[in-house]
């Protein structure tokens, strides 16, 4: 920690107060860790600004002192991207007392916020006014914006609507030599030159810190319709996506499946959730279906999707919710995939997309792969349909208590799997200091190239986020 009387602790807290930079323990502990518990290291204090300005002045300072800079939001990632990594000299920036919504253009549809504005209070705000910000995560009530624009977050929209990049139409940026940029513009069509905006995307704070946003609404959804499927296979479930999909069309709003194994860690972990089918099958498919147009007729469309599944065969059993607590309910026993794997013991996490036409050959041929590593391991693939997004998540084989330091080659054959179908170690959850080293092994050579000179061009000293998403 920096004592208090050391000339960068005094800087600090002359900018930002006793309350804007903290270096006492027990204050910087909850954000010394990531989620998981598995990266972090303790920052020598921990900054909280309280606008533009203020995060403006700490950069400046920081650099003055040759400290590294972590951007934090919600702290909800999985990859140790908003932590200090180990041996850094730094601190963590938190965006957390930044939470203004600025505006909300009702004819234009836009939402300019701060960065550390949570997902969910968005969320609730729009909705008293009829609108819809079209990205949900299970983190919802955590995760920050700024955060999220700055890992382009995805979840179970992303097929229909983008992810969060797709979903931004301005930021502001605070870059790693002090200065910002206001490109806060709530334009639609906008080709003046390089979309700059889109390279804060996904760049985990690494190139600069996200401090407001111009993010892109929708009308609030007013009718929905939302069933639960058993099914025999992933061969399967994307044949019925693909027949949901041609029925639905605009309408289909979420697909998601999973498996009968994590299934049953959510059920013998959480109490209150309750086995949906008397029958278990291989996997399950979630379906939804949802419309800013009231008297829409989702739920006769719905049906009509399930019968032509039900009438190929494709479907073993399926549930329609009758009411918003059955679809809570539906959707919950997705949702508590991650925490019921969690409550179960060690586990290790790979977020992974392949071409959707790639998914059950993946599936099938990553099961097999880490099996050969580690024989009896057990898989849990949960994930989005339509974009190939999987969360192939491990568990130690039944009776031991760990992957017998086995970690590194399960992670490495699942990549390679997934390499072979054409897809990307990172789907949505990013880089952070968890896949770097694997990114630069995985991504192409001029790939690797490209974004190692744009991270020197605008952060030369590798001040901001060092050790992330790239090495330089």
């Amino acid at each position: 920690m920096l004592e208090r009387g050391s000339s960068a602790a005094a800087e600090f807290m002359d900018r930002l107060g006793g309350a804007g930079f903290l270096t006492d323990n027990r204050d910087t502990a909850p954000f010394t860790r990531d989620w998981l518990n598995n990266y972090g290291a303790p920052p020598l204090g921990v900054a909280r600004p309280a606008s533009t300005e203020d995060v403006a002045a700490t950069v400046g300072i920081a650099q003055t002192h040759g400290l590294v800079v972590v951007p934090q939001g919600g702290n909800t990632g999985l990859n140790g991207g908003s932590v200090l990594g180990d041996g850094q000299q730094g601190i963590v920036l938190s965006l957390g007392r930044m939470n203004r919504i600025l505006s909300i253009d009702t004819l234009g549809l836009t939402a300019t916020v701060e960065a550390g504005v949570a997902l969910g209070t968005l969320h609730e705000v729009l909705a008293d006014q009829g609108l819809g910000f079209p990205l949900h995560l299970g983190s919802e009530g955590s995760a920050q914006i700024g955060g999220l624009v700055a890992t382009n977050a995805g979840g179970s929209h992303a097929f229909r609507f983008g992810m969060m990049g797709d979903l931004v139409l301005g930021l502001e940026v605070v870059l790693s030599d002090g200065r910002v940029w206001n490109g806060l513009r709530s334009l639609v069509k906008d080709n003046a030159g390089y979309s700059l905006r889109r390279l804060f995307c996904g760049a985990e704070g690494t190139l600069g810190i996200v401090t407001k946003a111009v993010l892109r609404l929708r009308p609030a959804e007013r009718a929905r319709a939302t069933a639960l499927l058993a099914l025999e296979s992933l061969e399967d479930a994307l044949e019925v996506g693909q027949r949901v999909r041609g029925d639905a069309g605009e309408t289909l709003a979420a697909l998601e499946f999973f498996p009968e194994a994590g299934l049953a860690l959510a059920l013998k972990h959480i109490p209150e959730l309750r086995r949906p089918f008397e029958t278990p099958y291989p996997f399950y498919l979630l379906a939804e279906l949802a419309t800013s147009v009231e008297a829409a007729p989702v739920d006769a469309v719905l049906e009509t999707c399930l019968g032509h599944a039900l009438e190929a065969g494709s479907v073993g059993d399926a549930l329609i919710a009758s009411n918003g607590t059955q679809r809570t309910a539906f959707w919950r026993l997705r949702e508590e995939m991650p925490e019921g794997q969690r409550l179960e013991g060690p586990q290790l996490k790979h977020d992974v997309s392949v071409p959707v036409s790639s998914l059950p050959a993946f599936v099938a041929e990553a099961i097999t792969a880490v099996n050969a590593v580690l024989p009896g391991v057990c898989v849990n693939p949960f994930g989005h349909l339509l974009d190939g997004n999987v969360h192939f998540n491990l568990s130690p084989p039944q009776g031991c208590s760990g992957f017998e330091g086995l970690e590194k080659g399960l992670t490495e054959a699942v990549y390679e799997a997934t390499t072979r179908h054409q897809g990307s170690i990172a789907a949505e959850h990013g880089l952070g200091q968890a896949k770097v080293d694997l990114a630069d092994r995985f991504r192409p050579t001029v790939e690797r190239e490209l974004m190692t000179r744009i991270k020197l061009a605008l952060d030369p000293d590798g001040r901001l986020n060092r050790g992330k998403v790239v090495r330089a």
